[in-house]
This record gives structure tokens, sequence and C-alpha cells, in this order.
């Protein structure tokens, strides 16, 4: 019985593992359909009793602004190009800070997850803070590092990430805030996207309080120093 119940355990994993890789292998070359986030907020809008609202646009990623490939980069990843999907100096930096937020009545904590790891969360994973989701993550991280290129992990990333109730994605969220194409945003406009990343849901790019504009503009200064353009082949300073 033992027997039986190990063989199955291992079968299942094997199983979990090829699939895994399958599945970002196709996500390789293959739009990303629908992600687990987009389905939740789907049944939360359903349960509240509002109507369901998911407008998602996949455009390939000469089809987004490199101003807005460039604004993400200044804002949530500046290693983006150079690291292999987990950002160790950011990490050991947060690790720091965060220690010394320790016992104050509003810890301000900052996290260090770099735009490999947002992109494979975003992706392939639900929504949840816990240990496991965070290896799995960590797992995915590694697989997309490997089988993809930086230029595929932004493309899928500014593709399926959320940017508004409803709205994923950098086509969608262009068309609803700014009335244009994704590849026709300006600096400030990509700043403004960026700037509220970190909660969509409670920040809008065209209507910016003094966070946001704030926020925005330290984001400009850095799109700046990278040279004004995301040039995938540039080389680390």
């Amino acid at each position: 019985m033992l027997k039986k119940i190990w063989t199955f355990i291992w079968k299942t994993v094997l199983y979990c593992f090829i699939f895994s890789i399958a599945i970002v292998v196709l996500f390789r070359f293959v739009p990303v359909p629908c992600t687990i986030l987009m389905l939740e907020r789907c049944v939360q809008q359903k349960v509240a009793g509002k109507d369901m609202v998911l407008d998602k646009k996949w455009v390939p990623l000469d089809k987004i602004s490199n101003n807005l490939q460039l604004a993400v980069v200044s804002s949530e990843d500046q290693n983006f190009l150079w690291h292999h999907g987990f950002d160790v100096k950011a990490i050991e930096d947060a690790m720091k800070y965060n220690e010394k937020q320790e016992g104050k009545k509003h810890p301000h904590l900052r996290g260090a997850s770099t735009i490999s790891q947002q992109c494979a969360k975003n992706t392939f994973l639900f929504p949840s803070r816990n240990f496991i989701r965070k290896g799995l993550e960590a797992y995915f991280t590694v697989l997309i590092e490997l089988f993809w290129n930086k230029q595929r992990i932004m493309e899928v990333y500014l593709n399926v990430i959320e940017m508004g109730k409803g709205i994923y994605g950098a086509e969608a969220a262009s068309e609803y805030y700014f009335h244009k194409h994704a590849k026709d945003l300006t600096p400030v406009e990509a700043s403004l996207i960026a700037a509220i990343l970190p909660d969509p849901l409670k920040w809008s790019p065209s209507s910016p309080g003094p966070y946001v504009a704030s926020r925005s503009a330290a984001i400009q200064t850095q799109m700046r120093m990278f040279g004004g353009k995301l040039d995938y082949g540039m080389k680390q300073p």
C-alpha cells in the first residue's frame, strides 16, 4: 500500500514537472489567453452583483511603446536586463530596510520582486501570499528565464498585468486611460501607468493624485538616466 502511495506521489510530481515545462515553452510562442487573477476578479465581480469586466487586448512587444517598457524597468526592476530572474542585491537591501521597520506602529515594508518574478506570478499562479506560492513563483521564474528571452518576458508581463478594474495589459490600459494605442504612449503617459502598478485598483494614471504624480516624476527622472530608451542589448554600467 505504501509503495503504491509513493508511486502515485512521484508520478504526480513528474507529470506536474513535465506539464509546467510544456506550458512555459508553449507560452514562449503563444499569447497567454487568461490568468488565474483575471478569473478571480470576474468571480468577485459576479458575487458582488456587478457586471463582469475583462478588458484585455494582446499586442506584440513592437506594438507597445518603448517608453512604457523603459518606465516599468525604471520603476519596478532597474536590473531587469542583467539579472537571471532574481536581484540578489535588491533582496538584501529590502531585508535590511524591513528589519529597521520592525516595531514601528505603521511599518512600510519594501519588496524586491523582479519583473521576471512578477511575470511568473501573474501568468502561472494564484494571487496569494504564502510559502508555497513563493516557492512556485521562484520555480516558474527560473523556467521563464531559461526558456524565454528578456523581450518575451517583458511582452508577457505588459500584456497580462492588472492595470485597473477589469483592465489588463498595456493596450487595454492605453485605450481606457489615454484613448490611444500602447505604441503611441508618451514618456509622461508611460510613467503614469508605471506609477499605478503597485495598486492599480486604487490609483488612476489619467487622474493622478499627489502621490502618483510624484512617483511619475521620479520614474521620468530614472528614464532619463537610462538615456530615454530601453535597449535590450545594453551592457551593464
